[in-house]
């Protein structure tokens, strides 16, 4: 039954049964919107895999089965607030508001790295999303072009009330990674290094903006606005905190790899 019910999660996105599995990224030498004091906004990024698609309500769904620890109700408040999948029929139901090839959404940081765990895997770096985030269909880095810039900004102007779509529907980046913009934002795991000073008069300073003690964002940056956005939402956020836009995919390690 369940293997029958995941079947028709596939079909519902073509992009979803074409696309799922997992993206090798080459790394090396990246310019961050963070400015890192000791490199200059400069990190290099090793060689990993990263999935092409955010985990789905169907998947997520599989997960809490197997794992009842982490199904709506049981988890600690300590690890998941109150909201977490409220949108989800029942404890093991998705119902008419959580499709099965829609995202999952309402996911603490807690769950997200709890369930690639799961995996063999791990919630991506800052620095791994943002290097893998930078590219479009033919370019590692498209951040150049105005072009690109406007149509990631295009969705931020749309309403965040409205349904989401299903995973899949968006092009294919030159890794073979989608839906890195345009769906939901995503949870990484050093998203709690990220301090960003609710005051207006301090952006752009290296004293009051500060990244792991090491580092600042200049949020004059307006090439990188979309990122930077993304940058200020995570800041906001305490681990246990679920969001109706928030989900996540997961990362790997390749074994013995160096940028």
């Amino acid at each position: 039954m369940r293997a029958a019910w995941l079947a028709l999660a596939l079909l519902a996105s073509p992009g979803l049964a074409a696309g799922a599995g997992w993206a090798r990224l080459p790394g090396g030498e990246f310019n961050s919107v963070l400015l890192y004091e000791d490199t200059g906004g400069k990190v290099k990024v090793a060689p990993f895999e990263l999935q092409r698609l955010p985990v789905t309500n169907a998947q997520f769904l599989d997960f809490v089965r197997r794992h009842p620890d982490w199904q709506r109700g049981k988890a600690p408040e300590v690890f998941a607030e109150p909201r977490y999948l409220k949108h989800w029929q029942g404890p093991t139901t998705l119902g008419p508001a959580a499709l099965p090839a829609q995202p999952v959404t309402n996911v603490s940081w807690f769950a997200a790295q709890a369930y690639c765990e799961a995996q063999g895997a791990r919630l991506p770096t800052w620095a791994e999303w943002e290097y893998a985030a930078a590219a479009d269909e033919t370019r590692a880095d498209a951040r150049s072009d105005p072009a690109w810039r406007e149509r990631i900004l295009a969705w931020y102007s749309l309403p965040s009330n409205r349904p989401l779509a299903v995973v899949g529907q968006g092009p294919a980046d030159l890794h073979g990674v989608r839906d890195l913009h345009g769906l939901v934002w995503e949870w990484v795991e050093d998203y709690s290094a990220m301090l960003v000073s609710a005051d207006n008069r301090d952006q752009g300073d290296p004293d009051n903006l500060k990244f792991c003690g090491a580092g600042a964002l200049s949020m004059d940056d307006r090439e990188n606005y979309a990122v930077l956005m993304r940058v200020a939402m995570l800041s906001a956020l305490q681990a246990e905190d679920t969001t109706a836009n928030l989900g996540f995919r997961c990362a790997r390690d390749l074994p013995g790899k160096t940028p």
